[in-house]
């Protein structure tokens, strides 16, 4: 409860509060205030008090456990009513209010269990103690409330004070003292209204911030911009959508905005300072380095049509025109999707190929789905290990390029890595699963509210699309299913369908041969009558190329093909491999074994 001034006299005005000094405790006058004891040899669990606080203007007297722990204070979130000290048990519901030295002292020493001591001293209580009311975050057992209000503290809120006058703040030219109670109009620095979040005030000019928005950055550098962005109490002009929320932006406020000339970037002050989307970094005073804005290019034109790219620096690459002949062998060495409908680059001496979207890819990217830059490399450090094969937004495991962060707080086994599929989803389009809409890049998901995917319908937990006219939740996995692809026993392309209402017909998946929910996503071709699930037609190594190995607790595993006629059964399921790969390992005595995907392998 102290601060670097030292700890307060908790019967002071927090207004007007008094230090407190040390004593030794054979000084001791009193008994503690707080207690009511003067017990000089007071124990709790091991720790022995050798001095005492006393506060001379109040003539009064504490513990030292009993002042940081007080059983009663006045707190300036909540000055109208003293907050208690307050125990619960939730298995039993049972509330009390205590002295935390007498209640861990009389279970030392009385040899009574936690229960059996709350069933002597406490009552049941219907009251649900959820949430500190201040910060949000779930109570432990321990915490301080205003049972008049049911205004709850926990432990860390309930220790920090915050400073009634802030001298020389970086958002403002005066002083700005603090507001005693909650403030229902919007922070000037923001422009939302937090009642949980402290507010202070210049009352000389009318200006209210939150205590999270005092110290604002004044420039900063996000990844979805290339130019740095500066905050500013107001805008000049009228603007329309946050470009990382998408919703209203009010003029009135303070936002970060980009001050290149011609540039409308704005973004809220709030969405810009987000944890995912700014790095941390105030550049107030740094210069700005002559790369921040320019990309790494990928590929040296050494003719006409012909290239010679970073992952591929040994052979020359010749531009194909895409001429509506399809070739699912073909496949693509970096997005590892087949090369089916888009112009490539085919390599003159090898089976190597590169959609021409994919070669155009900088090797250096900043990307709004990361908070620093992030960089691809043809040879990756860890991609002998399986751990290392999966995109950190999609959960994808793929064979393909990965843009991977460089930082060292990203870097490792949990290394923030990109495949080129999420790469090349727009910050702000329109799905097809979600026409009448826009969707964009979502950060963060609700706790309160279930997140639910609309194409896998499951929990959606980390980045993902959004549409906050209507709620609409899109994973990465689903919004990067191809909406049209070949497969290999029909001679029409399949068509992603997002669902069909009101049909009678009963679908039948033409690789599993199982029952298809039709209100659900499929792959459908209506003139063959074909129907497959999409999960089938991909299953968990869609993204894998033959050839690779990786390893896996210890065993080289290798991707094989799984094109002829007596496919391998699995060890795992002990059915033949469906997909177009399968993993195959060589025991020490010689034989191969097979799995049929990710979910099977066992070692």
């Amino acid at each position: 409860m102290g601060d670097e001034e030292g700890p307060r006299c908790i019967v002071s005005d927090p207004a007007h509060p008094h230090n407190v000094s040390r004593r030794d405790n054979y000084k001791v006058k009193h008994n503690c205030f707080s207690c009511g004891k003067n017990d000089v040899s007071w124990e709790l669990r091991g720790f022995t008090d050798n001095f005492h606080y006393y506060c001379t203007i109040c003539d009064i007297e504490f513990h030292r456990r009993c002042l940081q722990i007080p059983s009663k204070m006045i707190h300036p979130y909540h000055p109208q009513h003293p907050l208690t000290f307050t125990f619960v048990s939730y298995e039993t519901k049972i509330v009390v209010d205590v002295n935390y030295g007498d209640f861990c002292t009389f279970l030392c020493r009385s040899g009574l269990n936690m229960p059996e001591y709350l069933q002597t001293i406490g009552s049941k209580s219907n009251i649900i103690f959820d949430k500190c009311t201040l910060c949000g975050n779930v109570l432990s057992e321990w915490f301080y409330r205003c049972s008049i209000c049911n205004f709850f503290l926990d432990f860390r809120c309930a220790r920090n004070f915050p400073p009634l006058t802030i001298q020389n703040p970086r958002s403002h030219h005066h002083s700005l003292a603090l507001f005693r109670r909650p403030v229902s109009f919007p922070c000037d620095a923001c422009g939302l209204i937090n009642l949980l979040d402290p507010s202070y005030a210049c009352h000389q000019c009318d200006y209210m911030v939150h205590k999270s928005c005092v110290d604002l950055p004044r420039v900063i550098k996000i990844t979805r911009h290339p130019h740095r962005l500066s905050h500013t109490p107001h805008l000049p002009t009228k603007v329309s959508l946050c470009r990382v929320c998408y919703k209203h932006v009010d003029i009135k406020y303070g936002q970060y905005s980009c001050t290149h000339e011609g540039c409308t970037y704005v973004v809220h002050s709030k969405c810009a300072t987000h944890r995912k989307i700014w790095n941390g970094g105030e550049l107030e005073w740094a210069p700005e380095e002559p790369d921040e804005t320019e990309a790494i290019a990928p590929f040296k034109k050494v003719g006409d049509g012909l290239i010679q790219h970073f992952c591929h620096h040994l052979h020359i690459l010749k531009l194909e025109k895409y001429d509506r002949v399809r070739d699912s062998a073909k496949q693509c060495q970096a997005c590892m999707r087949p090369i089916s409908s888009q112009d490539f680059y085919n390599c003159m001496e090898c089976d190597f190929f590169l959609h021409e979207v994919c070669a155009n890819l900088p090797r250096k990217l900043e990307h709004a789905l990361h908070h620093h830059p992030l960089f691809i490399d043809p040879y990756p450090l860890y991609d002998h290990d399986c751990g290392n094969l999966a995109c950190s937004v999609c959960f994808r495991k793929s064979s393909g390029l990965m843009y991977r962060c460089r930082e060292e707080e990203c870097v490792g086994y949990e290394q923030f890595q990109l495949d080129l599929n999420c790469v090349l989803v727009p910050e702000y389009f329109t799905h097809k699963s979600h026409a009448e809409h826009h969707v964009f890049i979502s950060p963060s998901y609700s706790e309160e509210n279930e997140a639910l995917c609309q194409g896998c319908k499951k929990r959606v937990y980390n980045y993902h699309l959004h549409c906050s006219l209507c709620e609409f939740v899109l994973c990465y996995e689903c919004a990067t299913i191809p909406n049209e692809i070949h497969y290999k026993f029909d001679e029409h392309s399949l068509t992603l369908s997002y669902g069909e209402s009101g049909v009678d017909d009963k679908y039948w998946c033409e690789v599993c041969e199982k029952g298809l929910d039709p209100t659900e996503w499929f792959y459908i071709n209506k003139e063959s009558c074909t129907t497959i699930h999409h999960k089938c037609l991909f299953g968990d190594s869609g993204y894998m190329k033959p050839g690779h190995i990786f390893d896996y607790c210890g065993n080289k595993v290798e991707v094989v093909g799984n094109g002829s006629s007596s496919r391998p059964i699995c060890l795992t399921c002990q059915y033949h491999c469906p997909h177009h790969v399968c993993f195959k390992v060589c025991m020490i005595d010689g034989t191969e074994i097979y799995f049929c995907a990710f979910s099977c392998i066992r070692l």
